[in-house]
């Protein structure tokens, strides 16, 4: 389980990379990228399939970002996760962000380990939107929810 001083950091930070961002307009990963951004969040879109998102220059992996980002949320599925925990290292990301509200998310534990033995903060398997002040009803109640079954960070 996260701990909601793992979340509070990577929250703190500034720069954040999306990873796997969707250009879907309804896609989650998109409503996350626009909410970190309207938050004040200068969050970088990372996905190989697009040139931009939003007005936003878009890189297609997280070693090509300039300058570097402080953190990852990664919305990727857990496979894929695996490479981009690599990735995360080698461009000296040091908060992981792997996102999660039902199934397994990007969670993979290989990468979940991966990060651990390296030095990487996760948070695997938590959704933002649960955590942002103001945030919904629907993503307040299912804190709620979670404090009340004893499955929310502490």
């Amino acid at each position: 389980m996260s701990s909601m001083q793992t979340i509070q950091d990577f929250l703190g930070q500034k720069r954040l990379a999306v990873v796997g961002v969707s250009r879907q307009p309804k896609d989650v990963s998109l409503a996350l990228f626009r909410e970190f951004r309207k938050r004040g969040y200068d969050a970088v879109p990372v996905n190989p399939e697009a040139e931009q998102i939003d007005d936003q220059t878009c890189f297609a992996r997280l070693q090509a970002v300039h300058p570097p980002v402080d953190g990852a949320l990664l919305m990727k599925p857990p496979a894929a996760t695996d490479v981009v925990v690599r990735d995360c290292a080698e461009a000296g990301v040091k908060r992981v962000w792997m996102y999660r509200a039902s199934g397994a998310g990007a969670v993979s534990p290989e990468a979940v380990k991966f990060c651990e033995e390296n030095g990487i903060a996760v948070i695997p398997g938590e959704c933002p939107f649960m955590f942002f002040p103001g945030s919904s009803w629907f993503h307040r109640a299912h804190g709620l929810l979670r404090k009340i079954v004893g499955s929310y960070p502490r």
